[in-house]
């Protein structure tokens, strides 16, 4: 019999341990599908070809992009070659890449976080700055790894919400206090994305996709870092288990 709790697929990173490669998921976003967004969580492996993606789109009421220590590879979007020492997860790539725009075209519930928000631009045809705090004019916006993790995912900036979008209900605010963790970001948005945030060096922080079914947005910062704990977060990832429960409900009104 079907769980009430709808079904939140969570995309998972490839990594060797040892000898043997792994698909593997930060904790953190397991308990914010299941505790803020009221959901079941899946984990879905970086198959990329070997896994079916329709029918883990039939499987699924919502999917999670997640953020990770890896990068999106620069070929994607014909960027310049990565600096040495870039970690990068093709496995993860081969596999995001062409789920976002099948999920967001089925009408799947799509949050994408960090790493996940870069995907997503890159799905849709945008490119990156691979070093953002390289870049004349803008800030650096990545963590010192150095400290405690509290500190790492305190809040960092403000981004500026752009009146009418999903954040700016959310928030009930013109701007809201974020972390920063990234040394990726959107350098030319992809045409089918609207911005719905902005960070104080003009950096793109947030966007929706404009045309999209159901829900389909995007955050460059960490909002399931306890996200219990704040209310934002919990309103952010309410909203993203709701549209779940709506597709699960619609798809069983259909059967």
């Amino acid at each position: 019999m079907r769980t009430q709790r709808p079904i939140i697929g969570i995309t998972a990173d490839q990594r060797t341990l040892g000898a043997h490669p792994f698909h593997v998921v930060g904790e953190k976003y397991i308990t914010a599908v299941l505790d803020a967004a009221g959901a079941l969580p899946l984990l879905i492996p970086a198959l990329g070809r070997e896994l079916a993606l329709d029918d883990l789109l039939d499987a699924v009421d919502g999917l999670l992009f997640t953020g990770s220590p890896s990068n999106v590879e620069p070929h994607h979007y014909n960027g310049d070659p990565s600096a040495e020492g870039t970690w990068h997860d093709p496995a993860r790539d081969a596999t995001t890449l062409p789920l976002l725009p099948r999920a967001i075209a089925a009408g799947v519930p799509v949050l994408g976080i960090c790493r996940g928000f870069q995907e997503m631009n890159v799905a849709f045809g945008g490119t990156l700055w691979q070093r953002v705090h390289e870049v004349p004019g803008l800030a650096v916006h990545h963590e010192d790894k150095a400290d405690p993790l509290d500190v790492q995912y305190g809040p960092r900036h403000a981004v500026r919400l752009l009146p009418g979008g999903v954040l700016h209900r959310l928030a009930a605010a013109d701007s809201l206090q974020v972390n920063s963790l990234h040394q990726q970001g959107v350098r030319d948005l992809a045409p089918a994305l609207e911005v719905e945030a902005v960070a104080p060096d003009g950096l793109i922080e947030a966007f929706r996709v404009r045309d999209a079914q159901r829900f389909a947005l995007a955050v460059q910062w960490h909002p399931e870092w306890k996200a219990s704990d704040n209310a934002f977060s919990r309103a952010l990832f309410a909203e993203f288990g709701e549209a779940a429960r709506n597709r699960a409900a619609a798809r069983m009104a259909d059967r």
